[in-house]
This record gives structure tokens, sequence and C-alpha cells, in this order.
């Protein structure tokens, strides 16, 4: 695989452990529990933590700017009456197409009527119908059993009920628009960041525990649902200090964002076909029953390979879903901010067909945790989008994103709190990053002099080339060809941009698009969200993670070890 590349990961590799380059410390912070994150998983593992630690939380903007925040679709959870835990194991596992862990399923799965609870004892408001929980059905579930708040503003509300608790906790102090950089190694173990605070500065973050609940990196793809914030800071940094990353591959675009040219891809929820919209090409065709029995309520790998397939067929840039057919403001009643989104552009679900094509939406790999949301670096732990879990395996079912962040949430607290009581146990690990290791320094190479001055147009160029290259439908070539230019960009990008939060985020980008190529171009078979053209069956011998870790010497195997994980 690297003898046909000119340039080699190694030598990317080379001197970039961290990205820091030289600034001066302006302060440093001590917490028993750092948590990276302010999305649904990292709020609720700040609670969990506080419960007998001192905890500090980093968002890398507001709260309202992360993904979880913007999501419409729901949690589900199987608490209807002719639902069972059972029933949304069996759905998961399914939709997981054989990479899920059944254990962690069942877990996660029979841990959805507390958290609902939990968020209903906290005052979170979520739709009724005849006094009990208003429960709709998505793409891939077998029953109704996704539990909404105003409509398509569930996400939201969840991040709304956990911040009111986690601000008036006199033990979690939280820091919106701080750029996490890069995780601090001591002694074998994790043991802070180093970040950027909003007036600039450069902090020195020293914890006992630290709990990575970064999100997903979206933005990687040019077509994409996510908030700007969503450039894999987490994946890239973890990888960088020796994390195992796990079927970076599996990337599930949303079939359904809006497509209005020169404007960012709103989500229209997987709800709206839930509810009975149809999706059909230019001419009027209803197509998805030519693709699967099921229908509009396929799960999402299906329903975004088949409108690519329309839309190539068609020569036309999107499909649209028909909602004409809704009761009289049953549409706007339902989905209003997605009424308010349509609006904008002068477009009324009620009388008007609905320009949607898929877009990049969910990271389903990650970095490897397991069930106590541990990973494979001490002191290092993981939850939500950032994390492979084990729950989606090679893809996601619909709503089961904010039930894993509230879940493992709660877990990488407790957890961390236990991590937390160990390292106060040693001396050493009491005391200061600094004063133990210095101020991180990457290796200079003196082979790139050059200033690039634009890391905005770079970054655009990634994102167009992964859509190109490694999106919905993959192939070896496309993939080989992708690899050779983000080796080329990486292997300057990484000497050559100016420190600073815009070339940061664009060096994790680059890591995160090379890994999933990577991944794309290794999985020789055709699995859930990843399609290869030229492979299109599924392989039992592929039947495995695909693991990704950097080499402890840089030289040896193109700098990164692979490796194949059981699925359990």
């Amino acid at each position: 695989m690297w003898a046909k590349s000119k340039i080699k990961m190694s030598d990317v590799l080379a001197g970039i452990r961290y990205l820091t380059r030289g600034a001066a410390v302006a302060e440093e912070v001590r917490t028993d529990v750092l948590v990276l994150g302010g999305g649904v998983a990292g709020l609720r593992a700040a609670l969990a933590a506080a419960q007998s630690h001192d905890v500090l939380v980093l968002a890398k903007d507001t709260l309202r700017q992360s993904a979880s925040a913007v999501a419409q679709g729901g949690i589900a959870a199987a608490i209807g009456e002719s639902d069972d835990p059972s029933d949304h194991a069996a759905d998961t596992l399914r939709v997981g197409c054989g990479l899920s862990h059944r254990a962690v399923v069942e877990y996660v799965v029979r841990a959805a009527s507390f958290a609902i609870d939990e968020l209903l004892s906290w005052g979170a408001n979520f739709d009724t119908a005849m006094g009990t929980l208003a429960l709709g059905r998505e793409g891939g579930h077998s029953a109704a059993r996704i539990a909404h708040a105003m409509g398509d503003a569930t996400g939201w509300e969840i991040v709304r009920t956990l911040k009111e608790r986690v601000r008036a906790s006199p033990r979690i102090r939280l820091i919106e628009r701080a750029f996490a950089i890069d995780l601090i190694e001591l002694a074998g173990r994790i043991a802070g960041c180093v970040c950027q605070f909003e007036n600039g500065g450069i902090g020195m973050i020293s914890a006992r525990a630290t709990i990575l609940a970064t999100g997903g990196a979206g933005c990687v793809f040019r077509e994409t649902t996510n908030p700007a914030v969503a450039t894999g800071d987490g994946m890239a940094m973890a990888f960088r200090a020796g994390a195992v990353l796990r079927d970076m591959e599996m990337v599930q675009f949303h079939p359904t964002a809006l497509y209005i040219a020169g404007a960012d891809r709103a989500l229209i929820s997987e709800a709206v076909r839930g509810e009975g919209a149809r999706l059909v090409t230019q001419a009027g065709r209803r197509f998805m029953f030519d693709y699967d029995a099921r229908g509009e309520l396929a799960a999402r790998d299906t329903v975004s390979r088949a409108i690519i397939r329309e839309m190539r067929r068609e020569q036309h840039p999107c499909v649209y879903l028909d909602a004409r057919h809704f009761e009289a403001g049953k549409f706007a009643e339902r989905f209003p901010g997605i009424t308010r989104a349509l609006r904008e552009f002068g477009i009324d679900a009620q009388r008007d067909l609905i320009p949607v094509r898929p877009a990049a939406h969910y990271f389903v790999g990650g970095v490897v945790a397991d069930m106590t949301t541990r990973t494979s670096l001490p002191g290092l732990l993981a939850c939500g989008e950032v994390a492979s879990s084990g729950l989606h395996g090679a893809n996601r079912l619909a709503s089961n994103s904010l039930l894993e962040g509230l879940v493992f949430g709660r877990k990488a607290g407790l957890t961390a709190a236990e991590v937390s009581a160990e390292a106060a146990q040693s001396e050493d690990s009491q005391r200061s990053a600094i004063e133990r290791s210095g101020e991180p320094q990457p290796a200079t190479d003196d082979t790139w002099r050059a200033s690039v001055s634009d890391p905005l147009d770079l970054r655009n160029s990634i994102r167009s080339l992964m859509d190109r290259q490694v999106g919905i439908e993959r192939t070896a070539e496309s993939l080989r060809a992708a690899l050779e230019q983000l080796l080329f960009w990486m292997k300057y990008a990484f000497h050559a941009l100016q420190p600073g939060p815009p070339a940061w985020e664009t060096q994790n980008m680059l890591t995160i698009a090379w890994s999933v190529a990577c991944g794309a171009l290794r999985r020789e078979e055709s699995r859930g969200v990843h399609f290869r053209a030229d492979f299109q069956d599924s392989s039992d011998a592929w039947r495995v993670h695909n693991d990704l870790v950097r080499a402890a010497d840089t030289s040896a195997s193109g700098g990164v070890r692979w490796s194949m994980g059981a699925v359990s």
C-alpha cells in the first residue's frame, strides 16, 4: 500500500507529537477531572464526575455550537407499551452489520429508560400525547420509540437541561471558546492537555483523568450537516498521543440535507420520512422501493446510496422530499425548526418539494473505548461520537447517538472519578505538567521553509477531495489518489502553517481525512456505511475491526500499525 506513494507517512509523523510551537504558557490550571467537549456526552460526564471530584469542562465554542445542540431527530428508547429493549437491541445489531458488540448494545438500550427518566426529573420538556411521551418512528427501527422535544429540537433541549445543572454545580467549572490542542503525556499516562483560551493565551491543564467528548469530524467533507467545530480535534490529538483509532472508514452520511447552492447543508430530520414524507426525483417518481422493501424507512446507508444513484441517473444535483400530502398544518407543528429553515429560502413544505442530497453526518469510527470508556492510554477516557464504543458497528441506527452520549457520558464521569482517586494516591500524579515535562516542542523540519498563509484554502481542498474520492461510493483507484494528495498536503502543512486555531484545525482535518481514506482502502469489502464499488459484497474475513495506531518507531511500517480487532 505504501510502496506506491512517493511520500511516506513516517516522514509526515516525524516531529508532530505536539502541534504547539513554543508559545509561552500564560496559565496553568489543575483539576481532578478534565472534560474536553460541551455536548451531551461531555456535560453528562461532568455531572457524574462532579459527584465526588472537581471537574473542568473545556468547550471549543459556545454550547450552542455542538453537534448535540443541533440534533433534530430525538432519542431512542424502548419504553412504549408494545416495545421492548430486546427489540431495540435487535434493530441496532442488524443495522450495525456484524460489527456491533452485543454486550455494549444490550447495556445501552437497557439504560435508555433510566436516561429518559433522569432527564425528565431534571426538567427536560419532551413532547407528549394524551399525557405520555409521544414516540415517533425512524428508519431502521421496528417500532415507534423515538422521543422528541419541541418537535425537532431534541438535542438542544437535552443540552439546555444538562447545562443548567452543570452551571449550578459548585464542583464544575465550564470554560467556553477554549481550543484543546494537544494531550499531555507524563510517565506513561495522559495527564491533561494544552489549550488556547478565548483571549489567545496558551494554557496547560493538569488533570488526573481526562475525558474526550469532542464529537466527530464531519467537516472533513464539503457536504456535511455538522457545525463548523466538527474538525476531528479529539480523534487527531488522541492519535498523535498513541491511542488506537478504530473503523475510521465508517462515516455515516445523512440522506437528506437541505440542498440550497451556496448555503450550509441544514439537516432535514430522519423523522420527516418517519412521519410519511416521500423521496422523489425531479420528475416526481418515487424511487426508494426500487432499492429496499422498507422504502423511505430503510437504513441511512441504503437511502444515501439510492439518492446518489438517482442523482447520477438523472444528472441532477439533488432529489426531493415530498410532504405535500401531509394534513394541513401538520408539518409546521411537528417540525417547527425545519419549517423556519425552509421559509428562509421561500420553501413551504405544504406546497413545495424540498431539495435534498446526502451529507456527511456522523463518525461511526473513532477512539477505541471499552465498556468503562477507558481508551488504550492510561488516564484517557472517551465517550460520545469521538469514541468507538462498540454500539454502532458499521452503521448507526437513527437516534441512538444522543442515547449513547447520555449513557456512556455518565459512565465516563463515574470511571473518571475512580481513575482520579487512584491517581491521587501517587505523589507523582499530583505534580504539575509543566514541572514534569516542560513546554511541548515539536521537532523542526528544515525541508519546509515556506509559510502557508491560507489554511482555509487548504481546508476547502481537503473537503472537496474527500467528497469526490472518499465519499459514499469508493474504489481502490479513488482512495489511492486521495491518499497521495493528502500525504503531500500533510508533509508541508504540519510545518508551514502558522500556529493558531485555523492551522490546528486544518492539521487535525488532514490527519482524520488520511485515516478515513486509509481505512477505506484497507477494508476490501462493503459493509454498513462503507461501500466499495470494486468490492460490493460483505466478506466474512472482514467481520473484524480495522484498528490503527501510531507506531512508536515512525520509520517502521510507514509510521503506523494496523491490526484486526475482534468483534465480541
